[in-house]
């Protein structure tokens, strides 16, 4: 395992160039901006754990889903060292507060594709709209309840009628209707808290 290194105003400039190569959708200032938030999240060490990442993720953008933060995290997390880098932090910033339609259909299915496999399967819906959907009182068994929007997200979005969701078979379908996007779960900010974090970035505060 790797150890934390203080970040060096070098190791800033190198990221920030990267960064502008890969034409992230931030300005070189607003990219340092995010990357001052970064250093004082994790008090200039040059890696974020997965708990400071789900602190932001709940204190800036009203997440609250344990499975659907980890799934943010690993979305995030590109090089899958268990840490966030200065890089991964603002390539992921960039798709979360400002991505392309095609960037988010995209990291939305990563988000959903539980084990990595390639698809969202029927036991993954399950497990996803189970933690999403408030239970009533009065419902005698809401895991039948849960078992039945499976079956109609699978008749609405399996185009290939293989029981589970493709890339293709999900890209289609938001295409189709974008409210789809996230129709197993909160993955991506809604627009008031992502107005809110980029007023506070601008600013250089951010409470964690």
């Amino acid at each position: 395992m790797t150890t934390a290194h203080h970040i060096t105003r070098k190791a800033v400039q190198v990221a920030i160039d990267d960064l502008c190569a890969k034409k992230v959708h931030f300005g070189k200032s607003e990219i340092e901006a995010l990357l001052n938030i970064y250093k004082t999240i994790t008090k200039n060490q040059d890696r974020m754990d997965r708990l400071k990442f789900r602190d932001v993720l709940h204190n800036s953008f009203d997440m609250t889903d344990d499975i659907l933060m980890d799934r943010v995290f690993r979305a995030f997390d590109r090089d899958n060292d268990g840490y966030i880098s200065m890089t991964e932090w603002v390539e992921g910033l960039s798709i979360f507060l400002r991505g392309t339609n095609e960037e988010k259909i995209r990291y939305a299915f990563t988000v959903y594709d539980l084990n990595g496999d390639g698809y969202i399967s029927r036991e993954e819906m399950f497990q996803m709209l189970k933690t999403s959907i408030i239970k009533q009182p009065s419902e005698e068994d809401p895991d039948e309840g849960i078992k039945d929007l499976v079956e109609i997200a699978l008749r609405k979005m399996d185009k290939d009628h293989d029981s589970r969701l493709s890339f293709q078979d999900f890209h289609d379908s938001v295409l189709a209707d974008p409210l789809l996007l996230e129709c197993f779960g909160q993955c991506l900010p809604d627009h008031k808290t992502v107005k809110a974090f980029l007023a506070m970035f601008r600013s250089g505060s951010l409470s964690t």
